[in-house]
């Protein structure tokens, strides 16, 4: 599409060299405005995501499905964790986006609402303090999306390739039809408390693939990679129900050769610290998919000590 206008495409949650008060901001009023009162955090959002919409046949359900994929928030962080550059630095983290884009009113982790009457209380109250003028402004990493009538999944960074887009939103849209049938069921959905819910999520932005995540309120720990094969597991029944078996299954290839942040740095290493050469691998996967070569290699785990 782009060839004829001598122009590359690539994506991943940052670019890896590019400074962003070198670059313009989209001339839309919504943007302006966003400027207008964050200042310099605002200006230093050069960084971008993957946002997932599901269905939901009521809102009664909108909330608890919420709640339950912040279990799996973590999981997602990690497989799509694709900006560990800013400024042609290396942040140490495997997400910067993650932790950058929280810097926002209204961004980061949602609040946890026992009934939708408490949600549409506080988007009430966000209005009549002017803290925002318009519902999309709730820029939480989860959050519904009335208007569609979705639960909108936005922790992902954005990726470099189609097979990762399909695998992370098959996983989405898994997860949101195992709780939606387990609500169906009378079950309760289980969930974390907001402190266990903060540190999975700086954990996976800082070790991606090598996090130790909480998985439970009562603060059992597994390796993130070790839990992603057991949630393949669980939610075979599910896709192969939504016919998304092969879609889901670019999970393994992700586990298998690395999320983008490890092939960025594992391509930086090879090439002198070279991010010409990042930028170069990540247009060659946009158009060729992820490089089968070697598998991943793990290393730098969190560690409490």
């Amino acid at each position: 599409v782009t060839d004829s206008l001598g122009v590359e495409v690539f994506c991943a949650g940052t670019h890896p060299f590019a400074a962003w008060y070198q670059q313009k901001v989209t001339n839309k009023e919504r943007y302006a405005k966003l400027i207008e009162r964050t200042q310099w955090w605002g200006r230093q959002m050069l960084i971008y995501g993957v946002h997932i919409h599901v269905g939901i046949e009521h809102k009664a359900k909108a909330l608890p499905i919420l709640d339950g994929l912040l279990n799996y928030a973590p999981h997602l962080q990690a497989l799509s964790a694709s900006s560990p550059w800013w400024g042609g630095e290396d942040t140490g983290y495997a997400s910067n986006r993650a932790l950058m884009f929280q810097q926002l009113p209204t961004a980061g982790l949602p609040f946890q609402f026992a009934e939708w009457a408490e949600f549409e209380s506080y988007v009430e109250d966000m209005f009549i303090t002017g803290v925002i003028d318009d519902i999309t402004e709730i820029r939480w990493d989860i959050r519904p999306s009335p208007r569609l009538g979705t639960v909108e999944q936005r922790v992902c960074d954005g990726v470099p390739t189609l097979e990762e887009v399909t695998a992370i939103a098959a996983l989405t849209q898994c997860l949101v039809e195992d709780l939606s049938t387990r609500l169906d069921n009378g079950e309760e959905i289980p969930t974390m408390p907001p402190w266990h819910v903060q540190e999975n999520k700086w954990r996976a932005a800082r070790y991606g693939m090598d996090a130790i995540v909480i998985l439970n309120a009562a603060g059992d720990e597994k390796l993130v990679t070790e839990s992603l094969v057991e949630l393949l597991n669980q939610l075979e029944p599910t896709a192969r129900k939504l016919r998304c078996e092969n879609e889901l299954a670019g999970v393994e290839t992700i586990l298998r050769y690395g999320a983008s942040y490890q092939r960025q740095r594992a391509v930086a290493r090879e090439h002198n610290g070279s991010l010409k050469a990042v930028v170069a691998s990540l247009i060659a996967e946009m158009r060729e998919g992820i490089a089968k070569d070697e598998p991943a290699q793990q290393g730098g785990q969190y560690n409490r000590q």
